[in-house]
């Protein structure tokens, strides 16, 4: 395989599948299976989640990309008269260009610390809703959003979800997690939170596919099947119903055999702590400390252009008048020669 003349580490997702899945779409290639996602590959593939989520009786769907999944579980979870509780820079915050005001819905943004947002921060949202005598003509707060890992590749623990989650069952608000990046907070050494602890603790969420490994595509799981009627129905009048749903069946049945999922995210973890020991030790300050495949630190303006020339790096926003932060993220594909030789890049542009 030709090689990049730069080091491609602006984004997880800039490398197409894991090896297997390449494999077992070429096998696929000749034979013909019914549309929509109801062949027999898919039914394995969901079995296959179900398990790994010890959740026999949940609803598993698959969509193609993480922007539409969330655009499309929240329209189907919200009455027309709530939004979604988010922390500020959560991916339905800020990068998704609206998609979710664009169905009706407001997301009410939340001040997040280091991503994350609280069990505490959720009861203060819902009481000061409740005891405004004007509450009747603003947006109900109807569900709650969070990611796993969040956007700064921080982790929610076992016990931060499962507070999160009583307050959210006190409320009456569905929780739902954004699982863009999941094989990697299930890597990280410090995580705690299993697929099941997800299945118990959420009424909705999703493992990502597209930045972990597939091609593309997201797994929704439903624990509760009666929570959303018509699931399957509403991804299809949403235009989000892949017609040939095989190709995404495929992807998740390869993902999760032989547990493929739950490590492929390790080597990317492990290389990423390796840039950020070396960033460290070269006198770059973290921005945050991140223990999954994402590193954001502070780097002074008049040294991006020398760094960009050798690397691919993602910007993300201006720290002060002389310094940026910048992020580097490894995937389940990156190279230990790549990760060494941006090391060394890193060392001769102190």
């Amino acid at each position: 395989m030709e090689r990049n003349e730069k080091i491609m580490m602006a984004s997880d997702y800039q490398n197409s599948a894991h090896p297997a899945i390449l494999a077992a779409m070429a096998a696929s290639n000749e034979k013909a299976m019914p549309g929509y996602g109801t062949d027999e590959i898919c039914a394995q593939a969901k079995e296959h989640i179900r398990r790994a989520c010890d959740c026999r009786h949940a609803e598993v769907e698959f969509l193609a990309g993480g922007t539409q999944t969330n655009a499309v579980v929240i329209g189907a979870l919200l009455k027309p008269y709530q939004g979604v509780i988010a922390a500020d820079s959560g991916h339905v915050s800020v990068h998704e260009a609206g998609a979710i005001e664009h169905t009706g819905h407001k997301v009410l943004p939340l001040q997040g610390k280091c991503g994350k947002i609280s069990a505490a921060q959720i009861e203060a949202c819902m009481q000061e809703y409740e005891q405004d005598d004007n509450h009747d003509h603003i947006v109900m707060p109807g569900m709650v959003y969070l990611s796993q890992p969040t956007e700064f590749g921080t982790l929610y623990s076992r016990k931060e979800l499962e507070e999160i989650s009583a307050v959210c069952h006190r409320y009456h608000l569905p929780l739902y997690v954004d699982g863009a990046r999941l094989a990697y907070a299930l890597a990280a050494e410090e995580n705690d939170v299993a697929l099941s602890d997800l299945a118990r603790l959420c009424d909705v969420f999703y493992i990502g596919g597209t930045k972990c490994g597939a091609f593309i595509g997201e797994a929704v799981v439903i624990p509760d099947p009666h929570l959303i009627p018509h699931f399957f129905t509403i991804i299809k009048q949403d235009g989000a119903l892949l017609a040939k749903g095989w190709l995404l069946g495929i992807q998740f049945d390869e993902l999760f055999k032989d547990d493929l999922y739950m490590h492929i995210g390790k080597n990317a973890v492990q290389y990423a702590d390796q840039i950020k020991q070396e960033l460290v030790k070269d006198g770059y300050s973290l921005y945050f400390d991140s223990p999954t495949n994402q590193i954001f630190f502070v780097i002074a303006n008049d040294k991006l252009e020398t760094l960009g020339q050798k690397a691919v790096y993602s910007y993300m926003e201006k720290y002060d008048e002389t310094h940026a932060v910048i992020r580097f993220a490894t995937s389940w594909s990156t190279a230990k020669e790549d990760v060494d030789k941006l090391c060394q890049i890193i060392r001769e542009t102190r």
